[in-house]
């Protein structure tokens, strides 16, 4: 509207990407990574946990795996299900903290089909990725988000997702709480997802429809909130 686009011009969809991954996530769908082929996804607790951002190298990643290890250690029914970047520098210091727990399951980076279904079955999710934020809540999966700072801070403000750093108290008192407080659990995992609601797709459609004369009746409106 400030570049003087008429507002029966614009028609809010929400983010196609939230559509595909609504035909992305299935019950039945069979991972081909064995070692995700043998977690108990009904029976326990799965984090999952992905790291890559530069800023995070090093010592704050490390507090993070050390944060990780303390809570695999505490709770009996949670398990870890971490795809490890392939970055160097983030593997060496995963195999130093995580490596060998048998309660840490350390794979290969998935592709998105897999991931998507992956992040379904995950009871709570810990990223420094900025996709993860937009997709996760759509599954009702809460997200602790592990940087201070957001480019999607309309997340933060629903309240799907959270900022914790990577401070390694920080980081394990932020998961402990969304394992034994069921209450805020279901806060963040009943929040509605600001970026989509699986039907940007259909208003696309009714909106070139509408614009075109094809159709006599505008999109719905996503509101996100």
């Amino acid at each position: 509207m400030a570049e003087s686009v008429p507002a029966e011009q614009i028609f809010v969809t929400g983010n196609t990407v939230i559509d595909a991954l609504h035909h992305t996530v299935r019950e039945d769908f069979q991972f081909e990574n064995e070692m995700l082929q043998k977690i108990d996804f009904k029976g326990k607790r799965i984090i999952l946990v992905t790291t890559h951002r530069r800023e995070n190298l090093g010592e704050p990643m490390r507090h993070v795996y050390k944060a990780l290890r303390q809570l695999v250690e505490e709770f009996d029914d949670v398990e870890i299900v971490f795809p490890v970047h392939k970055n160097p520098k983030v593997r060496e210091v995963v195999n130093e903290e995580l490596g060998g727990l048998a309660k840490v399951h350390l794979i290969d980076p998935l592709d998105y089909e897999p991931f998507a279904n992956l992040m379904h079955r995950a009871y709570l999710i810990l990223t420094d990725s900025g996709g993860v934020q937009e997709e996760a809540p759509a599954l009702g999966k809460p997200v602790l988000v592990l940087r201070d700072t957001t480019e999607r801070p309309e997340a933060v403000e629903a309240g799907t997702v959270k900022l914790i750093g990577t401070d390694r108290e920080r980081v394990y008192a932020e998961a402990k709480a969304l394992l034994t407080n069921k209450e805020e659990y279901g806060r963040m995992a009943e929040s509605v997802n600001p970026y989509g609601d699986g039907k940007a797709s259909a208003r696309i459609i009714q909106a070139i429809l509408y614009h075109y004369g094809l159709a006599e009746d505008r999109p719905g409106v996503f509101m996100g909130k």
